[in-house]
């Protein structure tokens, strides 16, 4: 899976990644290296990951040499990318570049072991909005390239009426029916037995059981016998999710892929030529 390097949005992240780390230059750089001089820079992986975000380095250096794409799986020693040219550059450009792959590459891994812990059983795993402010794109692009289904990138792509929405409408039956004016499918996030009966008779197309045990989920899926959707959210993690995805939801979805995932270890080595 390639990222889109021409998306609005990952372009402007990087603009500012940048103009954040060098403001008005790199003293250091420009102090102690030759304008002169060239210089290679490989990008190389120090642990087993499933990389992603290598294409940005194609709006960080002027063309690198890409050894691998997102969704690539890496060991230890694998070559990610190289790149030529200046040395000053490539100094000063080397943390942003780093920070972006190992983030994304984080993601992408966390996202394949999950993916990986529910093989064979049909589930499709999810990502949520629980994401860095402005870096949404690219960790969803992240978490994608690591196997998982994309949810709703935002608040204007789907419906998804949760507990607080039902609180304040008025209960499920009044959500549920001014939300299908919209002409969308309608999710609905229940907890008890009466939410998932009253979100049936209204036409909910997928129900969200939130924060069940792998037993009660089994149970209401049982219930709701394929008359809905059925996604699992709430407590997942990479310990349980496969007995999560025993009780044969459709979809199991994990906040931890993105607001959990630990950086991966990814060394830049700088040589001048």
């Amino acid at each position: 899976m390639k990222f889109d390097i021409a998306h609005p949005d990952v372009r402007r992240a990087v603009e500012a990644a940048l103009a954040e780390d060098v403001g008005s230059g790199d003293i250091t750089t420009d102090a102690t290296v030759s304008v002169d001089l060239q210089a290679e820079a490989r990008f190389v992986a120090r642990e087993h990951m499933t990389v992603a975000g290598v294409e940005l380095l194609s709006l960080i250096f002027d063309r690198p040499a890409l050894r691998a794409c997102s969704g690539s799986c890496l060991q230890v020693g694998d070559e990610i990318a190289c790149v030529h040219g200046p040395a000053r550059l490539l100094l000063t450009r080397e943390r942003v570049a780093l920070n972006f792959l190992q983030r994304l590459s984080g993601i992408a891994t966390l996202a394949a072991r999950f993916v990986a812990a529910v093989e064979g059983t049909g589930v499709h795993i999810q990502d949520t909005r629980k994401t860095t402010p402005g870096l949404r794109v690219l960790e969803k692009m992240a978490a994608a390239a690591g196997g998982v289904v994309n949810h709703r990138m935002g608040l204007y792509d789907a419906v998804l009426i949760k507990n607080n929405h039902i609180r304040l409408a008025g209960g499920v039956r009044a959500a549920v029916g001014r939300a299908q004016s919209l002409g969308k499918p309608v999710e609905v996030e229940v907890r008890t037995r009466a939410e998932i009966e009253e979100a049936l008779a209204c036409g909910a197309a997928r129900l969200l059981l939130d924060n069940m045990t792998p037993e009660q989920a089994s149970v209401e899926i049982r219930f709701v016998n394929r008359r809905a959707e059925i996604e699992i959210s709430g407590g997942v993690t990479l310990a349980n999710v496969r007995a999560y995805a025993e009780a044969r939801p459709d979809f199991i979805s994990s906040g931890a892929i993105t607001h959990s995932a630990t950086a991966v270890d990814i060394n830049c080595g700088i040589y001048a030529l």
